[in-house]
């Protein structure tokens, strides 16, 4: 991909308001745009995520009932709700350090300095603290989810017009230690979106980024 490329796709990118629901996003694309949210960054490395692919209709059309009857979430080809860690506790911290070391071919004692590194990070935080710094890396994911989607040629939605806790309710995420942040729908613009043919708006470059 050249930097053309990359600037031409950010540039076609938006926020689609109406789907095309007959269109449907093929297996390859989608199987990328799902190692594109499984190889997105966090701190530490932690993944303090789950990424839910709604796919049954009648989930779908209780979530856009307490999402402001965005037609998004029901039209969309793909819906993901990205819910996120509420607390970081030190068993979060051995099932990562575990499962590195198992990755990449290490005693898991030798990761034990990384463990207390990352423990004492999490322990100078509140618990409410540390729920808002995992909600914070899900925000990264999708932002790359979005970014990926685009170079694609996919449309997205993000999804913050919702009811979190009734997302929790519909999806059985209460008491599982995770809660929704955010959704993001994923398919093909419909034809009679609005939206297709406005300029994408933006501040000069020089008011938005400094050299120093």
């Amino acid at each position: 991909m050249s930097p053309s490329d990359l600037t031409t796709a950010l540039q076609w990118r938006y926020a689609t308001k109406a789907f095309d629901a007959s269109k449907s996003i093929p297996t390859e694309t989608w199987d990328a745009l799902l190692q594109s949210l499984l190889l997105a960054p966090s701190s530490f490395g932690l993944q303090p995520w789950q990424f839910i692919v709604v796919e049954d209709a009648n989930t779908r059309a209780q979530l856009r009932e307490v999402s402001w009857g965005q037609s998004q979430v029901s039209d969309a080809d793909k819906l993901v709700v990205f819910t996120t860690r509420t607390d970081v506790t030190p068993d979060d911290t051995k099932r990562w350090v575990t499962r590195l070391a198992e990755v990449q071919g290490q005693d898991p004692a030798d990761l034990e300095g990384f463990g207390k590194v990352i423990d004492g990070f999490a322990n100078n935080m509140t618990p409410e603290q540390r729920h808002a710094w995992n909600t914070r890396q899900t925000y990264i994911a999708l932002g790359q989810f979005m970014t990926s989607a685009a170079v694609l040629g996919v449309d997205t939605c993000p999804l913050e017009g919702l009811d979190p806790k009734s997302y929790d309710r519909i999806l059985g995420l209460e008491g599982t230690g995770y809660a929704t942040s955010v959704g993001c729908a994923a398919g093909y613009r419909s034809p009679d979106d609005h939206s297709i043919e406005r300029p994408k708006a933006r501040f000069d470059i020089s008011e938005v980024i400094r050299t120093v």
